[in-house]
């Protein structure tokens, strides 16, 4: 798509990072009806924590149509259930891509940067979590090149997974 394009968060995107991310994930909310908004919560309080360089949106036209989090190696992240997890390998997280924008490869274009990002950072591998309610997400990832690592899971609850999924760098596609 011609009139899309990324690049690094400016403080004054913020505003617009949270209502795609917020409108990205509304579809899970009849999911989760009594994890909503504790998820959702979870969201604006990971989005007001997240260093500005950690944040990559997608431009479309002028417009903001997506934005992922992408957290360095060696980052302190808090763990669903409790207690806290430093990252052994660069990861992504809260990748949105507004409603209206769908099936424009948006999403796709933000991960292909957090790719290149890894990679130029010396990572020999990116990682993320997914849950099942995620369908469309983990078909992206898959078709990425992102393959199933259990030991990378995380129990948020009795029941709940978070699966983790990882990509080999020197095997990512460009």
């Amino acid at each position: 798509m011609d009139g899309l394009r990324t690049r690094g968060a400016r403080s004054d995107d913020r505003g617009a990072i949270e209502a795609v991310t917020l409108a990205a994930y509304e579809q899970y909310a009849a999911l989760m009806p009594s994890h909503w908004e504790g998820y959702r919560q979870n969201i604006l309080a990971t989005l007001t924590a997240a260093r500005s360089d950690a944040q990559i949106v997608a431009e479309e036209d002028g417009r903001l149509v997506g934005s992922v989090l992408l957290y360095p190696a060696g980052s302190v992240m808090a763990r669903p259930g409790g207690g806290s997890i430093t990252l052994a390998e660069p990861e992504v997280r809260l990748l949105a891509v507004a409603p209206a924008a769908r099936g424009r490869d948006v999403g796709a274009t933000l991960m292909y940067e957090c790719i290149r990002r890894a990679r130029e950072s010396g990572a020999a591998a990116l990682t993320l979590h997914t849950t099942d309610i995620m369908q469309a997400a983990m078909r992206l990832y898959e078709r990425l090149g992102f393959g199933r690592t259990p030991e990378l899971d995380i129990q948020a609850a009795p029941g709940v997974t978070i699966k983790g999924y990882r990509l080999g760098l020197e095997a990512a596609e460009s």
